[in-house]
């Protein structure tokens, strides 16, 4: 697990950007969690994860589209909010099981706790007074060698900038 002090936005962005550099230059199939109260920065993340995955132009909050798909070099990327599911079935009506082959990043997944059990990564965002704090966690035996080159990053970061700061 790798724990972070975000004090400002940037760093928020930086990690985004740091988590992009981690995957795999085939990330098809993969799933990021991206859990974290309103305003936590779970869309600022993303925003930045399909900025550094190529990506230029606007991200809109999938808050009521509940999925936008990007079409990037080599990869769809489906950046998805769950906010408004009530129930695991309801994602068969947004065709969930068919974005499986794209990158998947899931806000409020939560809403659906048994997706933990097929994702690999988990972002969760808190407060920490006027910052915020986020916790990553490996959830496959495939992401683990990601948060390894994560933490490396996040180091290489953290030395070459006051934050963000990682403790392991």
């Amino acid at each position: 697990m790798i724990e972070l002090e975000l004090p400002d936005v940037e760093s928020s962005v930086r990690l985004g950007k740091a988590v992009a550099a981690s995957l795999p230059a085939e990330a098809g199939g993969w799933m990021l969690l991206l859990r974290g109260e309103l305003g936590a920065g779970k869309s600022t993340v993303a925003r930045s994860i399909l900025s550094a995955l190529g990506h230029s132009g606007p991200v809109p909050s999938p808050t009521y589209t509940l999925v936008e798909p990007y079409d990037l070099p080599g990869l769809k990327v489906y950046h998805i909010d769950l906010y408004r599911i009530s129930d695991a079935v309801e994602l068969q009506y947004l065709g969930f099981d068919e974005l499986d082959s794209g990158l998947r990043l899931v806000e409020w997944p939560e809403r659906v706790p048994a997706l933990r059990d097929a994702a690999d990564l988990d972002v969760s965002l808190h407060y920490a007074g006027s910052a915020r704090r986020v916790e990553i966690r490996a959830l496959s035996g495939r992401a683990a060698a990601v948060l390894r080159s994560l933490e490396a990053s996040l180091r290489t970061l953290d030395r070459s900038s006051s934050q963000p700061s990682a403790q392991v």
